[in-house]
């Protein structure tokens, strides 16, 4: 398979169809009992069980976003496995899900990140409900909004109602960020400076699971020692809250930002899912309609499952 098509083939399995309804879903109350909703702590240093067959952890919604696929900053393998292990009726992919700003430097497609894409695709087919709101990484994306490709539906914007009743604005938020707005150029160099960060981060990463011990993201750690990003990260939590209110809902679900959250501002509920690149994070639904952060590599060793999710994405 060319590594090209299957890039694209979010946008390009079959033909667009006009749809141009927002996505609205509603709570649906005849799911019975909760179902499990997170996979045990494994121990790292500790033999891994062989879960091969064992059912998937199941919730209502999954929010994914700056997964960034085409850039070496993707982890991809803790994505498959994610993936592989947890099943939702609405998955959400909120942006900056392939990198276009990357790809445009060099080609970068290794196996794991057409995996990813068909993992995506293979959830759709069997009936979870995938809505794809773009960032600024996969902006060319938003020519294709309001369009239907084949069980993808894009959206620019888009609005949940969890089984508590809160109504959810969805947005990727790069669209607020003054620097993306009106210097671009500074954005463009900034993310030059971050994806040199993340190979050190990769590295870093390396020597500490050889020597047994779990992941952790030196880049972020970092990133929130600089007080003037500290800063920037409340301003942006605001912004995306106040936005939320004036469009008359009970909170916001974004990413952009790489920092997962779950908090109250003035009486509004900020969301932000995290990303794949730093922090291997979602945002989850439950079925008694909580919102959880999951960091999967608190809930997964670094070694498992990274073979066994490329062998059946």
């Amino acid at each position: 398979m060319d590594p090209k098509t299957s890039a694209t083939s979010l946008f390009r399995q079959t033909g667009p169809s006009v749809d141009s309804v927002a996505f609205h879903p509603e709570p649906n109350h005849s799911h019975g009992l909760p179902l499990p909703v997170a996979p045990l702590p494994f121990d790292a240093h500790a033999g891994q069980p062989d879960d091969d067959h064992a059912a998937p952890h199941r919730y209502r919604t999954i929010w994914l976003s700056d997964i960034h696929l085409g850039s070496s900053g993707c982890q991809a393998p803790y994505l498959l496995d994610f993936l592989r292990h947890n099943e939702s009726e609405y998955l959400y992919l909120v942006g900056d899900i392939i990198d276009g700003w990357q790809l445009k430097k060099g080609w970068y497609w290794p196996q794991a990140h057409n995996d990813v894409v068909q993992k995506v695709l293979r959830k759709a087919r069997k009936g979870t409900q995938v809505i794809y709101v773009p960032g600024n990484h996969d902006e060319a994306a938003r020519q294709f909004c309001d369009l239907a490709f084949g069980d993808i539906h894009v959206r620019g914007e888009a609005f949940h109602t969890t089984l508590a009743g809160k109504r959810l604005w969805i947005v990727h938020g790069d669209l607020f960020d003054g620097v993306i707005q009106h210097a671009k150029w500074l954005a463009y160099l900034g993310d030059t400076l971050y994806t040199m960060i993340l190979i050190l981060n990769r590295w870093f990463n390396r020597i500490r699971s050889r020597l047994g011990f779990p992941y952790w993201s030196l880049s972020q750690y970092l990133k929130h020692q600089v007080k003037n990003a500290v800063n920037f990260i409340s301003s942006f939590e605001r912004v995306m809250t106040d936005e939320a209110r004036r469009r008359g809902c009970d909170g916001v679900v974004c990413g952009h930002i790489h920092k997962a959250e779950i908090r109250d501002i003035d009486g509004v509920l900020y969301c932000n899912d995290g990303d794949w690149v730093e922090s291997l994070s979602a945002l989850v639904e439950t079925y008694e309609g909580e919102l959880k952060v999951i960091y999967w590599t608190v809930m997964r060793s670094p070694e498992v499952g990274v073979q066994k999710a490329r062998a059946t994405a």
